[in-house]
C-alpha cells in the first residue's frame, strides 16, 4: 500500500470511491509532474533550444495542472464532482498533447521520450477516474 493510497483509505469522507483507481491518478499525476520539470531542464541543456520551445511549452502546461490536478484530488472533503471531472478533462487533454509533442523528439531525446511514457500513463489514469465518477 503506498501512502496516498493509506490516507486515503484512512478518510473520513471517501464516498465510495474506488480508492486504488483515485490513488493511481494522484500517483500518476506527481510522476508527470516531476517527468515534465525534468524534461524541461533536459531541453533547456540543449544545444538548439529554439527547437524545444514548444516542447518545453508543453511539459509546463502539462506540469501545471498535473499539480493541480493532484491537489484537486488528494481534498476529498466535501469535493465538487463538477470542478473534480473538469480538472481532470483538462489534465488529460493536458498530457495528452504534452505526449504528443515529446514524442516528436523522443528519437534524439531520450527524456522527452520518458515525459511522453509519463503524460500517457497519467492521461490513461484520469480518465480511468473520469470513467468511476460517471
Amino acid at each position: 500500500m503506498t501512502t496516498v493510497s493509506e490516507l486515503l483509505q484512512s478518510h473520513p469522507q471517501r464516498d465510495n470511491i474506488d480508492i486504488d483507481v483515485l490513488s493511481e491518478c494522484i500517483e500518476a499525476c506527481s510522476a508527470c509532474t516531476q517527468a515534465c520539470i525534468a524534461c524541461v531542464d533536459a531541453c533547456l541543456g540543449e544545444r538548439d533550444v529554439d527547437a524545444l520551445i514548444e516542447c518545453i511549452r508543453t511539459d509546463l502546461d502539462c506540469a501545471d495542472l498535473c499539480t493541480v490536478t493532484e491537489h484537486v484530488l488528494l481534498r476529498m472533503t466535501h469535493a465538487n464532482v463538477a470542478v473534480v471531472r473538469e480538472t481532470l478533462e483538462a489534465c488529460a487533454v493536458a498530457c495528452k498533447t504534452c505526449a504528443d509533442e515529446c514524442a516528436q523528439h523522443a528519437e534524439m531525446h531520450q527524456p522527452c521520450r520518458t515525459c511522453a511514457d509519463a503524460c500517457r500513463r497519467c492521461e490513461a489514469a484520469c480518465n480511468r477516474l473520469l470513467e468511476i465518477l460517471g
